[in-house]
């Protein structure tokens, strides 16, 4: 069998001709905008109830200077820290594009929520999951990184984020998740390989995530958000007070607080 396109004529280590920093400085162009760098902390929001709540209660500014061709970018400020997110932007291609952009703009910390669909059963959705690493079950990763199976969270960030949700009222669970680009094709076999994997729940966007900041050499953690059995039983899908959107802001802030200060400067002046 010839190999398939999406794993052939690959040259991991090569540039791409075409960039974010080329596709913003041509929008800022045709759009007048200013170039202005995003908060150094941003969020994707892919199921857009974040950005929805935020706006809704006043919470979030619209940057008007954010160039992109398919997204807005909102602000808002959690513990005197500014942080940008930006809803909507579903699936691993989708969300690669704008991460790209992001921190080419200076985001140095981006942050993923996304919904997900519960495989192993660790308690009544809804629940968060730290993904610690993402079945590769999609195509974007394999145009950022070789085709092995999962994508991981850089170790660093992992040992960071160890004991930060530990005292947390929002219910946290740490594991793999299965990355798809057709949720609409989670058939029984599919399912039945994710459990005997041992993951932890479906979802859209962290293996392609996470092979981009591996590739990139930028920092991604990606959580998922468990609030459904795939429709399986009646009443599915309930996200929680607010769409779940106040827990998912702890969770953000919480994050936030806890790489902003491991980047401060020690007593000593040094990082």
């Amino acid at each position: 069998m010839a190999i398939p396109p999406i794993l052939s004529e690959k040259r991991y280590e090569a540039p791409s001709v075409f960039t974010a920093q080329n596709l913003l400085r041509e929008a800022r162009r045709q759009k007048s905008l200013a170039k202005v760098a995003v908060p150094r902390i941003c969020v994707l929001d892919p199921d857009g109830d974040i950005v929805r709540y935020l706006t809704a209660t006043n919470q979030a500014q619209l940057e008007k200077n954010w160039a992109c061709y398919h997204t807005r970018l909102y602000t808002f400020v959690r513990h005197n820290c500014p942080i940008g997110i930006i809803g909507c932007a579903v699936g691993a291609s989708f969300a690669v594009l704008v991460a790209e952009e992001l921190f080419a703009s200076g985001c140095e910390l981006l942050i993923s929520i996304t919904c997900a669909g519960q495989i192993t059963a660790l308690g009544e959705p809804p629940y968060f999951i730290l993904i610690e690493q993402a079945l590769r079950d999609e195509g974007t990763s394999y145009h950022y990184l070789p085709p092995i199976s999962y994508a991981t969270l850089n170790a660093d960030l992992r040992a960071l984020l160890a004991d930060a949700f530990t005292a947390s009222p929002v219910p946290m669970y740490r594991g793999a998740s299965w990355t798809t680009d057709a949720p609409f094709r989670e058939t029984a076999t599919a399912i039945e390989y994710a459990l005997a994997e041992g993951l932890l729940a479906v979802e859209m966007e962290a293996a392609a995530l996470y092979a981009f900041a591996q590739a990139r050499v930028q920092r991604v953690v990606c959580f998922a958000h468990v609030t459904n059995q795939m429709g399986r039983i009646e009443g599915d899908f309930e996200k929680g007070n607010e769409d779940g959107s106040q827990d998912a802001l702890q969770i953000i802030a919480r994050t936030a607080s806890v790489w902003a200060a491991a980047q401060a400067p020690s007593a000593t002046g040094h990082n």
